[in-house]
């Protein structure tokens, strides 16, 4: 599984989750444009820079060296033997073949016989153990005692020879009923019992006699060619040292010229017979010392960390190494890698080389030392990537691992911007995502009904929620991509199966007991959503549309609100969902109209609680109640049904609650229309703590005072305002000087602050309307120059209330241009 959320790799993930949020949000909020950033140092190939890391040795170098220095051996061997036979037949069997000595003739036959067979079975030895290694049933069998010692090892032999092959059924009914094993280290054995049948034989178990296949296998071949070279190079050594001991020729007769080289002939053919057996011994001796002494293959195997059942892919990965360097040039075996291996493997028909490939594969992409590089590998090979994503349709319980492996290596492989963006773009890629996730709601005939939802957990057979946890997780991570939300959301029946993932029963919120897998699961949908939903553009809008449709959204996110005091991470994920789909009318209808969803938002808003992760949800759960109200008529009476508002005046006393109280009593004065006139008469309580707010606080807090000082003050009469100025002990002039002094701050609109100059100028409206003798005090103070400065320097950024990236939604009804005009009448009045 994953570790990214589990404590392996937390350091990567929250660094790129708050970079994400940094690039869609800067400021966590709605109400400010959100400027893309280009960010130093991000490359093509990734959304970080991450750490240099110190190069690691790749650990197949040992093996790939060590079949260099055995094909160098091995070739030595080979062209003394050849030189050797050679050198038999045309000199010694064509020159001398009538004059050599009955045993010279008989030990250079013998001699030749033997090193031809060594040459033929060396030449096929590495054939056979390669086939041997085919099947991953190899670890712990070779033996032949291995095999005996099972207690049912006649009965399963009789069974072997009798049993029919078995044709594989298509039938998708078969798939999901045919057994398992959860373990994804499982022991061979278990995967030998559970692999689907196949069409062909497989080399490693073809039965060359229809007896005892037992002993005549294939991959026990490979020892009977073994055995048979040692003797053979063993017996040349011997015969080879008898005749070089006595030299025992034969006489040659004085004056016989024909006899009068055949010693030296002899004693060289005999010496290459020696040195070629002996260069073979040393090779042989040589492997032995390296794999059976040294253990070798069980060192690269611990420190490549492939488990129990990396052996077998280690020693597959050294034969074809070895293989390569005798077959080709000696340098050959060098180029090969584990990771091009691997890569080589998981494109093979064959289930049990797809396995070797997608385990080593799926190791190095989640180990911290190798997974910077077989990533980059994976990434750069489109075709292997296609394969990744078509194993994720393997739905057969057989193929689980294989498939599980796949999904863990896209979960790494999505996790870089381009690499993302490659998955992503291959056809088809999406469905094949989806077909990971496990609908927990059959499909209904019936048009007026929807299924009853029910719980899908791991079978005996099959783990789904590990699927549905890798789903999630692929698409979170392409999800950091706008281009791949847009395809997520065009995905057929995706988007609902996302949402059906944020459904929290009460009882498992409630319970502390409960398994930190369930958790992660909604956690892990909720982040998707609010990723889509956050997205910017017609793609945002596009989505914001379908998600608010999706009829169990708002319900489920309902639910969490209600019941989720025990994971505030989960309601503020919930919480930042509901304001991301504020963005759309429709939608803020649609959740306004939900029962209890915002009296479950006050609730958070106004609970008491000294938890800093609390805290946080409260200030969420206010930014949402901002954005529910902003325009919209009917919720911001809903809202006042609550009585909140006497709540709400007393927030803008709390420090990290002040701003989104200010805002969402604003949008209550704002749009809640004439009728609600005295129900928003409360807001007078409000007036001191404003005036002082904005006389004393600066940037976003005085921005959102004064543009509740704008529409709130509107509910009092002159009478009224005069007392409070006089309460509070600040002056009107005083606040007018404010005001100008502002305008000269901000000579052109900021854009932490966006409407604090045309709140600035509301305010200075209502003053002049409400006294006229704050005429003259503004135009003492130089206002009218200010304005016209303001009209210089005007932006549209200025003129909406709320903003999508750097799109700006919900136009205010008076553009900037006419409120300062506006403005400029007031003061030019006499």
């Amino acid at each position: 599984m994953d570790k990214e959320e589990d404590g392996g790799s937390i350091h990567l993930e929250v660094f790129e989750l708050t970079k994400l949020n940094a690039a869609r949000s800067p400021g966590g909020t709605r109400f400010t444009p959100q400027r893309t950033t280009i960010e130093k140092g991000d490359s093509n190939n990734s959304n970080s820079v991450s750490p240099i890391r110190p190069a690691v040795s790749a650990p197949e170098k040992q093996i790939t060296i060590f079949a260099l220095r055995l094909a160098v051996l091995e070739k030595a061997a080979t062209s003394l033997g050849t030189l050797g036979f050679i050198w038999a037949t045309v000199v010694l069997l064509g020159g001398f073949a009538i004059t050599l000595e009955n045993t010279d003739f008989w030990f250079i036959t013998i001699i030749l016989l033997i090193e031809g067979t060594r040459i033929f079975s060396r030449s096929h030895e590495l054939e056979w153990q390669h086939q041997a290694t085919w099947s991953v049933t190899d670890a712990g069998i070779y033996s032949f005692q291995a095999m005996r010692s099972s207690s049912h090892f006649i009965v399963d032999t009789l069974k072997s020879i009798f049993r029919p092959l078995a044709v594989r059924k298509q039938s998708q009914h078969d798939r999901e009923v045919s057994g398992r094993n959860n373990n994804p280290e499982a022991s061979p054995g278990n995967w030998e019992l559970g692999k689907m049948p196949s069409r062909t034989w497989k080399s490693s178990d073809v039965p060359l006699l229809p007896y005892a296949p037992w002993v005549f296998v294939s991959r026990n071949i490979s020892k009977v060619l073994y055995w048979l070279q040692l003797l053979s190079a063993t017996a040349c050594v011997v015969l080879s040292l008898l005749k070089l001991i006595k030299h025992n020729y034969g006489e040659v007769a004085k004056g016989d010229s024909d006899k009068r080289n055949r010693k030296s002939a002899l004693t060289i053919f005999y010496a290459l017979a020696l040195a070629e057996a002996l260069l073979f011994l040393m090779e042989k001796a040589y492997w032995e010392w390296k794999l059976s002494f040294c253990r070798l293959l069980e060192k690269v195997n611990k420190e490549c960390e492939l488990g129990g059942s990396g052996v077998v892919s280690i020693r597959r990965f050294f034969y074809d190494a070895y293989s390569k360097c005798v077959n080709g040039s000696i340098f050959d075996g060098l180029k090969m890698d584990m990771v091009s291996f691997a890569m080589d493997l998981l494109a093979s028909n064959s289930p049990d080389e797809q396995l070797i490939g997608a385990r080593i594969l799926r190791q190095f992409a989640i180990s911290e030392r190798y997974s910077d590089d077989t990533l980059q590998k994976i990434g750069i090979n489109l075709s292997v990537i296609e394969r990744l994503v078509e194993m994720l349709n393997w739905k057969d319980a057989r193929e689980e691992e294989i498939r599980l492996s796949a999904a863990e290596i896209l979960s790494k492989l999505a996790g870089k911007k381009q690499n993302s963006l490659r998955v992503a773009g291959i056809p088809g890629a999406m469905e094949s995502i989806s077909s990971l996730l496990k609908p927990s709601r059959n499909l209904s005939s019936a048009c007026d009904e929807i299924c009853e939802k029910r719980i899908i957990s791991d079978k005996i057979n099959y783990g789904y929620w590990t699927f549905n946890h890798l789903g999630l997780l692929i698409l979170k991570k392409l999800a950091r991509d706008q281009d791949n939300c847009g395809k997520i959301g065009n995905t057929r029946c995706l988007l609902p199966k996302i949402i059906d993932f944020t459904h929290a029963e009460d009882r498992m919120l409630k319970d502390e007991n409960v398994t930190h897998s369930q958790i992660l699961t909604v956690k892990r949908s909720l982040q998707l959503v609010k990723m889509l939903a956050s997205s910017t553009g017609s793609t945002g809008r596009h989505l914001r549309r379908e998600i608010s449709e999706i009829v169990f959204t708002i319900s489920n996110i309902r639910e969490i609100l209600r019941n989720g005091e025990k994971h505030p991470k989960l309601q503020k994920l919930g919480i930042e969902i509901l304001t991301s789909l504020a963005l759309e009318e429709n939608a803020t209808e649609r959740i306004g109209g939900t029962g209890g969803v915002l009296k479950e938002l006050f609730n958070i808003f106004f609970k008491r609680g000294t938890g800093e992760d609390q805290n946080h949800v409260r200030t969420a759960a206010g930014e949402a109640l901002a954005m529910l109200a902003m325009d919209s008529k009917s919720n911001c009476h809903r809202i006042l049904k609550l009585k909140a508002l006497e709540k709400l005046v007393g927030a803008l006393e709390v420090p990290f609650l002040r701003v989104n109280a200010a805002r969402i009593i604003r949008n209550l004065c704002a749009f809640s229309g004439s009728e609600c006139f005295y129900q928003l008469r409360g807001v007078r309580a409000a007036a001191p703590t404003v005036l002082k707010a904005i006389m004393s606080e600066e940037k976003k807090l005085q921005e959102v005072m004064l543009g509740l000082a704008a529409t709130g003050f509107k509910f009092m009469t002159s009478e009224e305002s005069s007392v409070v100025f006089a309460k509070t002990g600040i002056r009107e002039a005083g606040l007018a000087y404010e005001l100008v002094q502002i305008l000269r701050k901000y000579k052109y609109p900021p854009i932490k602050v966006p409407r604090i100059r045309r709140f600035t100028i509301e305010l200075a409206i209502w003053m002049m309307r409400d006294n006229e003798a704050n005429v003259h005090i503004f135009k003492d103070l130089g206002m009218e120059e200010e304005l016209e400065g303001v009209l210089e320097t005007t932006s549209d950024i200025e003129n909406f209330n709320i903003f999508s990236g750097t799109v700006g939604l919900n136009r205010h009804g008076t553009s900037i241009h006419s409120l300062v005009e506006n403005a400029l009448k007031l003061l030019g009045r006499q």
